[in-house]
């Protein structure tokens, strides 16, 4: 068989699953958000926590929980790493120093999972498992908890099965999203899917550090642990640290073509799957197709091009190996490594199974172009929908702009305060991106991280706080980013980019849940068409594809074009 019909029927297996998956993961989570009936283990945690979740909040207070919630596990996973050298379960390793302790605080709690660091040198048991792991899971769910919050926003209070009062503004209770998204939702897919990792080849101990095999007359050490169950989450909420440096590359972590698969599916499910729940919430599922149309066309369309550029022969060797195989692995091929390094990359996920520094120049590109979109195609859990919802006020107002009527979404009208927040959400990660790439690149001592020149350099920085920004963890594999500049300005940029825009987006959601509903008349933009579709994918092309427009050029684009 040859590498690109295995690359086409990869994706064909993965659009079927996909598929299969839709309708019952989405229908089953709108029922999970919209119940207004607890399970026991909920109501301990209730308990526990001193939480009433049958409190209405408006989008303050949801706020308020938003990032209590996020600064009480920023402190814990911090204070966890920088104690772990008198901790059990450590394996002998040294307390994690304050800049990276920092970083990789950050990075997971804000949905990121940027490293800076050797995992299987650096984690022991403890902060792998009962730190990192567990942000994984509540990190998701925080994200998830917005998408819902703004879904509500825009839905009538009676299809939502609470008790919220029309036109009162209240958004839902945070704790009772959080502890659903997590219990009903993550956990359970999550068990199932560590379990296939398991069955696949990957590991799941608790082993100390041991001698593996013989290389070059030598041998070569690792270290056990938990990795299948992180695996499987890591995946599944769009988080993306691994237990390895290699990341999904190492076969610990990632065995096989299958489990390869599995994964790519893991990462995709729930955020296209949100598009279901979205219609269903709103109680119209032709909107969530609307949506879901949009995110997919897009995917197809990265995962084509990134196939073509990487398949592209330009000279024996690439005729020879079949494709671009400089920095990916044998057990995936060109087609597996370009399906996970789109899918990663157009989602918050950021794990890797190849080197995206090592890929073409324009294949390079595509990585980053797909971040810098917003990561919503389809985006992270929760944060893909969000996105794409304020991408679709924007799309209205401007189809609004051009008739010359009032622009409305789902029934509620948009206004001047509704755009400014869109327009803040919008600007607010290209900011973060482009100022501190401009920064590191003006002072002389981050550029010595820079292991290329020329617009490859220039690529390394870029994408690095591409990365960051938009919280997806990524690395272009050259920078060495484990200095106190990069640690202390990409830890910024992911609790910046993370939480700025959820503070415009619940900001959005109050204002809309505020208003009354207004009747459909003649002139009500049609947003369950396949018009609207293409007005919103011109939209997030034109709206957010052109701001990093001459950054790309100075860097993958300069690259490509004189290869």
């Amino acid at each position: 068989m040859s590498p690109v019909l295995a690359g086409i029927l990869q994706l064909l297996a993965l659009v079927v699953a996909l598929g299969l998956s839709y309708r019952p993961l989405g229908d089953y989570m709108a029922r999970v958000y919209s119940s207004p009936r607890h399970l026991r283990v909920e109501k301990w945690i209730y308990r526990v926590i001193g939480a009433n979740p049958d409190t209405a909040m408006r989008w303050p207070a949801y706020l308020r929980g938003v990032l209590a919630f996020s600064l009480v596990s920023l402190l814990f996973l911090y204070a966890l790493q920088r104690l772990q050298g008198i901790l059990p379960g450590s394996l002998g390793f040294s307390s994690i120093d304050p800049d990276q302790a920092f970083n990789t605080a950050a990075s997971f709690v804000a949905n990121t999972n940027w490293q800076s660091y050797y995992g299987e040198q650096a984690m022991g048991h403890v902060v792998q498992t009962g730190g990192l792991a567990v942000q994984n899971f509540v990190s998701a769910a925080v994200g998830m908890a917005v998408a819902i919050a703004l879904v509500r926003g825009f839905a009538h209070p009676r299809l939502l099965g609470r008790k919220l009062g029309a036109g009162t503004g209240e958004l839902g209770n945070f704790w009772s999203d959080l502890v659903r998204g997590t219990v009903r939702v993550l956990l359970p897919i999550a068990a199932v899917a560590a379990v296939l990792l398991v069955a696949c080849g990957a590991i799941q101990n608790f082993a100390g550090i041991h001698e593996v095999g013989q290389f070059s007359g030598g041998t070569q050490q690792f270290n056990g642990g938990a990795v299948a169950s992180q695996e499987a989450i890591k995946e599944l909420g769009t988080n993306g640290g691994g237990y390895f440096n290699a990341n999904s590359a190492h076969p610990f972590e990632n065995p096989n073509p299958l489990s390869n698969l599995l994964e790519i599916f893991l990462i995709l499910v729930i955020p296209f799957s949100l598009t279901r729940t979205f219609g269903r919430m709103v109680g119209s599922v032709r909107q969530g197709y609307a949506i879901l149309a949009t995110m997919g066309f897009i995917w197809l369309g990265f995962t084509a091009l990134m196939m073509w550029t990487e398949f592209a022969h330009h000279g024996p060797a690439f005729q020879l190996a079949g494709g671009a195989m400089e920095g990916k692995e044998t057990r995936f091929g060109v087609g597996g490594s370009s399906l996970f390094a789109v899918a990663t990359t157009l989602t918050s996920t950021g794990a890797v199974n190849s080197f995206h520094s090592s890929f073409t120049g324009l294949g390079g590109g595509i990585t980053m172009l797909g971040m810098q979109l917003g990561e919503i195609a389809p985006g992270g859990v929760g944060s893909g929908l969000y996105g794409m919802l304020i991408i679709a006020v924007i799309a209205v107002f401007l189809a609004g702009l051009m008739v010359g009527r009032t622009p409305e979404y789902l029934g509620k009208k948009i206004g001047p305060r509704e755009i400014k927040l869109a327009a803040l959400y919008i600007l607010v990660t290209p900011a973060l991106v482009l100022c501190f790439t401009a920064a590191a690149m003006a002072l002389p001592t981050p550029g010595n991280s820079m292991t290329n020149s020329g617009p490859h350099g220039f690529s390394e920085i870029l994408y690095a706080y591409t990365s960051a920004a938009n919280n997806n963890g990524s690395a272009f594999a050259g920078l060495n980013a484990d200095t106190q500049w990069f640690n202390t300005t990409t830890g910024l940029a992911m609790l910046l980019g993370r939480f700025l825009p959820m503070v415009f987006v619940l900001a959005l959601a109050g204002s809309f849940a505020a208003r009354r509903p207004v009747p459909e008349t003649a002139g009500t933009l049609r947003t369950a068409k396949p018009l609207f579709t293409g007005v919103l994918t011109g939209t997030l092309l034109i709206v957010t594809g052109l701001t990093y427009f001459p950054a790309l050029a100075l860097g993958p684009l300069a690259e490509g074009l004189a290869s």
